[in-house]
């Protein structure tokens, strides 16, 4: 699948200005005070597209409030995952929104999704940043977003793995054509969310071949930790969404 990433943002048309389209968001800005994450199961390419063109559709045709910072569609190069991640400004924000929302919204996005069938739609999970692996030298451009998750038991279980995959791989992030590593735990502490960004899926693949050393002690780690349990990953490109400036 060819990623977006490679064209020019569409000029925006949504909501109102201040907004920029189709660009990956900025993980670690400072104002985004809550992140939603959930993922979608489309069955095939296109019930994929269908997802990320209604879904998307239906948010830029909504009136979005100040709290609104961004809410950005990937899609999984399996042709099928479709990866959602939003932020607020709070987590008060995006509940007041929910609250007083009338334009339809949810009715339109539950319409698309239920119009490609059965895609796991179990609604968005709430998220807060906790520590990121940072770029070597001046950040490049991402061109991929790899997702990997873990069940957890609470947030001391969190927290310790995070906490200790950074002191064993290091905060600067590793492999050609790596960026950075972001680490979202749960507001319930039962699951953890890796967003990695990558130049490019490649990049993430041939990584994956070559440092077999390194993912054994990383593997071996993650093994020994109690009330860790590793989901796996996907890699996703190809962002569909909005972004405030």
């Amino acid at each position: 699948m060819t990623s977006s990433h490679d064209a020019p943002a569409r000029p925006f048309t949504g909501p109102g200005a201040g907004f920029r389209s189709d660009v990956f968001p900025d993980i670690r800005r400072p104002d985004a005070g809550a992140v939603l994450i959930s993922e979608w199961d489309a069955g095939g390419p296109a019930g994929q597209r269908a997802v990320l063109d209604g879904v998307a559709r239906a948010w830029e045709e909504t009136p979005l409030p100040a709290g609104f910072l961004s809410r950005v569609l990937f899609a999984g190069t399996d042709g099928r995952g479709v990866l959602n991640y939003a932020q607020w400004t709070s987590e008060a924000a995006h509940r007041e929104f929910v609250r007083t929302e009338n334009t339809g919204l949810s009715e339109r996005i539950a319409a698309v999704l239920d119009g490609v069938g059965d895609v796991g739609n179990s609604g968005p999970g709430r998220f807060r940043l906790y520590r990121s692996m940072l770029p070597h030298g001046a950040p490049r451009e991402p061109g991929c977003v790899v997702r990997v998750a873990f069940r957890t038991t609470g947030h001391e279980a969190a927290r310790g793995l995070v906490d200790g995959l950074l002191e064993l791989v290091g905060e600067l992030q590793r492999g050609e054509g790596g960026i950075a590593s972001h680490f979202h735990i749960s507001d319930e502490g039962d699951r953890v969310v890796n967003y990695s960004e990558w130049t490019d899926p490649e990049s993430h693949e041939r990584e994956l071949g070559t440092r077999l050393r390194r993912r054994g002690e990383v593997r071996s780690f993650i093994d020994g930790l109690p009330g860790v349990e590793p989901v796996g990953f996907r890699r996703f490109v190809a962002p569909r969404g909005l972004v405030r400036v």
